[in-house]
């Protein structure tokens, strides 16, 4: 029999020491489809404008369990009756929550695989654990689909106020320094309650919501749709795109095995069999960055330029307006891009684009944010706070944008 202890502790610069509940939380901690998260960065190309956002989905995925610990923790001090077998499949499922994720994170969501979302990867690894653990996760695995007749326990994981989100909002904002990020998310924690079914938020604890709503508001423009770390991410995505195109031509390029595979092959959901999985599980941050650094030195400009533009952070020039962008302005910037480097149209679309931006910090439409008032009744945050911002928070900002070589502004 093992003597190794599963039930450790680990130190966490956010939290302070986080416990590993059980053992069979230790062992899908210490399987390698877990441990590959520790080279998947949480946000994305951040650090290229924040030095210091270089925090992977290890850390997040832990530090979601933490909180979730301390939900546990709260509820069942309130009264609400939570199972060992529940417990343990809430700590699986958030624990779990983004394993699906594929290099650098949302950057590269659509370009590696075809139009799949990480969370329906996440499902499929799930699965093909709960397969190697003999059905250890399938509760996990219906709390995650929404399937389990307790729908408080989807919001604890996924909603507009879930671990996630607090999670993920606490640990950016102090890996980046974007001190506007930063919520009390155990103040939010100890606030939490369950009313017919429903994840509550108790009256008095209303301003910790609308800080947190204010927060991811501000982390959003600052941070995540920074406009320096956006281009980057396009630059990143159109890398692949050029990568895959050279690659259907029957041109080898040098990078990994297993980026190799996805570059030569179309892979929808539906191929996603066991196999595919496997492949998908050996593919990180630093496949990526291996053959970025390589492909600067290729023969095809497009390919080349993008790359080093990644490597030595030379980007794109981004400029952001209120207004669409327009359509004689992008053609008046391709062609002299075209001109300048006997490009073709198509080469110059790789660097003369258009784009838009979304923030939206509380959205209505969907599953609100539950405020549990002192009679009992339960109403929407907006309604509930005497705040106005928070009904401007719920209406969608866009914001246009134009990039470019900065060559062209030379001329």
């Amino acid at each position: 029999m093992s003597q190794i202890n599963k039930l450790k502790i680990l130190n966490d610069p956010i939290y302070g020491f986080i416990t590993i509940p059980n053992t069979l939380v230790y062992d899908l901690i210490q399987h390698p489809y877990f441990q590959r998260l520790r080279r998947i960065s949480q946000m994305g190309m951040s650090y290229l404008v924040y030095p210091g956002a270089h925090h992977t989905r290890f850390h997040h995925a832990l530090g979601c369990m933490h909180l979730m610990q301390k939900a546990v923790q709260t509820l069942r001090f309130k009264e609400v009756e939570i199972s060992m077998e529940e417990e343990t499949a809430l700590y699986i499922a958030i624990l779990l929550h983004d394993i699906g994720h594929g290099p650098f994170s949302h950057a590269m969501e659509h370009s590696i695989v075809e139009d799949v979302h990480h969370e329906e990867i996440s499902l499929l690894f799930m699965n093909q654990l709960n397969a190697e653990f003999d059905g250890k996760l399938s509760l996990a695995i219906q709390i995650f689909r929404g399937d389990y007749h307790r729908k408080f326990m989807l919001q604890l994981i996924s909603s507009q106020l879930d671990m996630d989100r607090m999670d993920y909002l606490k640990r950016d904002s102090f890996y980046s320094g974007v001190a506007e990020g930063n919520i009390n998310s155990e103040r939010l924690i100890q606030m939490m309650n369950v009313e017919n079914d429903i994840l509550v938020i108790e009256e008095k604890g209303i301003y910790s919501v609308e800080k947190f709503l204010v927060a991811r508001r501000l982390m959003y423009w600052q941070a995540y749709l920074h406009k320096t770390g956006v281009v980057a991410e396009l630059i990143l995505t159109k890398i692949l795109k050029r990568a895959k195109e050279i690659t259907q031509k029957g041109i080898v390029l040098p990078c990994s095995e297993p980026l190799q595979f996805f570059m030569q092959n179309k892979i929808t959901l539906d191929d996603f069999a066991p196999e595919i999985l496997k492949r998908f599980a050996l593919l990180d941050d630093f496949d990526i960055i291996s053959a970025i650094k390589s492909w600067q030195f290729n023969d095809d400009y497009v390919l080349s330029s993008l790359s080093s533009m990644i490597i030595n952070r030379d980007l794109l020039k981004i400029q952001m307006m209120e207004d669409k962008v327009d359509k004689a302005q992008l053609n008046l910037l391709k062609s002299r891009y075209m001109e300048k480097f006997s490009l073709s149209e198509k080469e110059a679309e790789y660097f003369v684009f258009k784009g838009k931006l979304k923030n939206q910090a509380y959205n209505k439409s969907s599953e609100p944010i539950h405020i549990l008032k002192k009679d009992r009744t339960i109403e929407d945050v907006v309604e509930a706070s005497d705040q106005l911002h928070l009904k401007a928070l719920s209406k969608p900002v866009t914001k246009y944008f134009i990039c470019y070589p900065k060559v062209l502004l030379e001329t």
